[in-house]
């Protein structure tokens, strides 16, 4: 160790292999760069190109390739990424084969050896990897304190096996506030009584937090305070909450995409903005539903849906003369779209989203009322936070955890949720509550702010920690 190492600190990141956990992972790298920290990027070669372009002018920040072994447990060979996986079951595997990269991350550590190393929560066994080179593990999990707070209280007290149906509701035991849950919307894994691959990585992910140095959230101590002392002080944690990680490098959008240009000619509040994340796989029958609750409901509206054209196809999913009728009304985007200019246009009034952590606190970030519709892994907690504790979004009636596909909706339930959150007192109220919450995520990560202090106090226990063992080398 050269007297660099001395005054640089090295941490390597280890996300896991979706946009979802990938994103708040480079914002994470960039903050820890901008505070003089050499950086690396553990990733797949299908994620190389996109984290390329989201790190380009920044020389503090490294990019390394692992491979992941699908071949192995039985998917198609190159395979390395969670947006491959078409099945429930290919994603059992995905995860199977996420499982025997330890090897990779062992020969990483060994000729690098990191201060320290930020590994995502599915991940749970790199924490004993990096701890053979004496290297500390903060874990990364990607969603809020409510929502590791309500899946610590399920799989410690399995309220959900004390029902006698499953959509009985409970209330969420040792918790600070009465929620309501249902078994019907505790994740599969959680339930105990499966051995497949993602509940023995969700126990092992329990485990793991004692063992780790401590946890990252992506959250800010003023929208969730209750659940960060809980987590810290009742759970017994180490934690730091250090987000919204996408306001600390908010550059200007640079990339005009047309719908912007189209959100520039509507009124204030007028449009609601509709999308489920880039892991939802809604079937044609489902869309359709959604074509006609949005239509019924009379409001502007900005789609985006994962399908794309096929010139002289007929499209199922779309009701017989949809397009044509909501010309100058309803815009649909197919494939991506820059999600947070667009909650951020003053034209956006509501969002119907899938409850993703990324999502959800975008959404607050931009004051923007929210229509929850969960689908899979933590939303349904996401959902409960949203509409019974912060009290800015409705929810619009799925009850059932279900990878991928979700629960059917019907168009009266999308119709009436997109009306209540557009319009009347209700509305304006949930608006005005969302507003003051932006306000302060703005304030959290100012110099003084919450998340700011939560962020130097874990540079200054990791220089500290790097320090001794640098002092105990000489």
């Amino acid at each position: 160790m050269g007297s660099q190492a001395h005054h640089q600190l090295h941490v390597i990141f280890f996300p896991f292999m979706a946009q979802g956990h990938l994103i708040p992972s480079i914002d994470m790298a960039k903050l820890f760069a901008s505070k003089g920290s050499k950086v690396t990027i553990l990733t797949t070669s299908y994620f190389t190109p996109f984290l390329s372009k989201k790190i380009e002018n920044s020389a503090q920040i490294d990019i390394f390739n692992i491979r992941v072994p699908a071949a192995e447990v039985g998917l198609p060979e190159g395979i390395d990424s969670a947006h491959a996986v078409g099945t429930p079951e290919m994603m059992e595997k995905f995860f199977k084969a996420c499982g025997k990269l330890g090897p990779q991350l062992d020969q990483i550590l060994e000729r690098h050896r990191p201060v320290c190393l930020v590994a995502d929560m599915f991940f749970p066994w790199a924490t004993d990897v990096a701890a053979k080179f004496g290297i500390p593990t903060l874990l990364f999990p990607g969603t809020c304190y409510f929502a590791l707070c309500g899946s610590r209280s399920v799989f410690l007290h399995e309220p959900h096996k004390k029902v006698s149906s499953d959509l009985e509701p409970f209330i969420l035991p040792n918790f600070p506030d009465q929620v309501e849950f249902t078994a019907s919307r505790v994740p599969h894994f959680m339930r105990h009584d499966d051995s497949t691959e993602l509940t023995k990585l969700f126990k092992a992910m329990t485990e793991v937090e004692f063992k780790s140095y401590g946890v990252l959230v992506n959250s800010f101590y003023e929208l969730e305070p209750a659940y960060a002392d809980h987590y810290r002080k009742v759970l017994g944690r180490k934690a730091w909450n250090i987000g919204p990680l996408f306001l600390y490098n908010k550059g200007s959008n640079s990339d005009e995409h047309e719908c912007l240009k189209w959100l520039d000619s509507k009124k204030p509040n007028s449009v609601v903005y509709v999308s489920f994340g880039s892991m939802a796989n809604f079937d044609d029958e489902q869309l359709k539903e959604i074509a006609t609750g949005l239509e019924a409901s009379g409001q502007q509206f900005v789609w985006v849906v994962k399908k794309e054209k096929k010139e002289g196809v007929k499209e199922e999913w779309l009701p017989e003369g949809f397009e044509e009728r909501i010309k100058g009304k309803g815009l649909i985007i197919r494939g991506w779209a820059p999600q947070v200019p667009i909650l951020e246009h003053e034209a956006v009034g509501g969002f119907v989203t899938h409850c993703g952590w990324n999502s959800t606190q975008e959404s607050v970030c931009a004051g923007v009322p929210m229509v929850t519709w969960p689908i899979a892994a933590e939303q349904f907690f996401n959902e409960k936070l949203v509409t019974q504790i912060l009290r800015v979004g409705v929810e619009v009636g799925a009850k059932k955890w279900k990878r991928l596909v979700g629960d059917f909706v019907k168009r009266d339930a999308i119709d009436r949720a997109v009306s209540r959150v557009m319009e009347g007192e209700e509305a304006e109220e949930m608006r005005s509550r969302v507003k003051r919450l932006a306000e302060m995520a703005r304030s959290a990560v100012k110099e003084g702010g919450s998340s700011v202090l939560d962020l130097n106090a874990l540079f200054d226990d990791l220089k500290s920690a790097h320090y001794s063992s640098y002092e105990n080398l000489h």
